[in-house]
């Protein structure tokens, strides 16, 4: 949806020369679902002041929040022997990662729990046998603190599980994945006023959202290119119940339109 977005807007803009606009530069990108879809962005050579994704849910939106987002992996040994003699020998990781799955917040702190602000610990994959586990877990929150407060819950935990299950070793380790969009827009609060006034010449009212995920724009936000996100008429993403909405997507077509205006009229840049 939002690939047709942006390309209904390049044609517009080609069809009518006289539109006042200034430099638009267009960015198509793989690999956005798994986080890596501005890995080799070159921010200097795009050079612009603001930029906009455009993978926004219903009519309206602009997206000015983003969950700030780890990774945590979470990695459980034991010991492993034929079973015929396992007595007192064997140390089942298995068992363990199963213990420590249960100790796991279930009514909150998890994302089938949680709305609006709330952040959660989501375990999302878990693999191994008896001498080794993994768990894997994405840590979500919009105050990025929190998000320590996340991981040293899950090493209390460990330590809890290692307690009960002589033998077993658990290792918690955590990596960044990206930053709450809004903590770096205010370093250009044009990207989101433009995108309010883009909706008021349509007689829109935009309305200033959170996501309860990221986007690309959260990590170009991080790199010094605010990147606030539009609508792009999408419904139920990642479900198997997933739409767009023509109307939705035609409308955010004529945004992008006024938004360049906007851009060319109040802007120097």
């Amino acid at each position: 949806a939002g690939v047709a977005v942006i390309v209904e807007l390049a044609a517009v803009l080609m069809e009518n020369p006289d539109l006042p606009h200034g430099p638009v530069r267009i960015l198509f990108t793989c690999d956005e679902e798994i986080g890596r879809g501005v890995d080799h962005v070159d921010i200097a050579k795009v050079g612009a002041v603001a930029c906009y994704t455009l993978d926004g849910a219903g009519a309206d939106d602009v997206d000015v929040e983003t969950f700030s987002a780890d990774q945590a992996t979470v990695t459980v040994r034991g010991a492993n022997i034929h079973p015929s003699i396992a007595k007192d020998r064997m140390v089942n990781a298995l068992r363990a990662a199963g213990m420590f799955l249960d100790r796991l917040p279930r009514h909150e702190l998890s994302p089938e729990t949680t709305a609006d602000r709330q952040g959660f610990i989501h375990p999302y994959h878990v693999e191994g046998g008896v001498a080794e586990a993994t768990i894997k877990l994405i840590l979500r929150d919009f105050d990025t603190a929190e998000l320590a407060v996340h991981a040293e819950r899950l090493r209390s935990l460990a330590k809890e599980v290692e307690t009960a299950s002589p033998g077993i070793r658990i290792d918690v380790a955590t990596r960044p994945q990206y930053r709450n969009l809004g903590d770096g827009l205010a370093q250009e609060p044009r990207a989101v006023a433009y995108a309010v006034e883009a909706h008021q010449r349509l007689g829109r009212e935009a309305k200033r959202t959170i996501v309860r995920g990221g986007t690309d724009g959260s990590l170009l936000t991080e790199r010094g290119l605010p990147t606030p996100n539009l609508s792009t008429g999408q419904h139920n993403p990642h479900s198997p119940l997933e739409w767009a909405c023509l109307d939705e997507m035609v409308l955010a077509a004529r945004v992008l339109v006024q938004l360049v205006q906007v851009w060319c009229e109040t802007s120097s840049d």
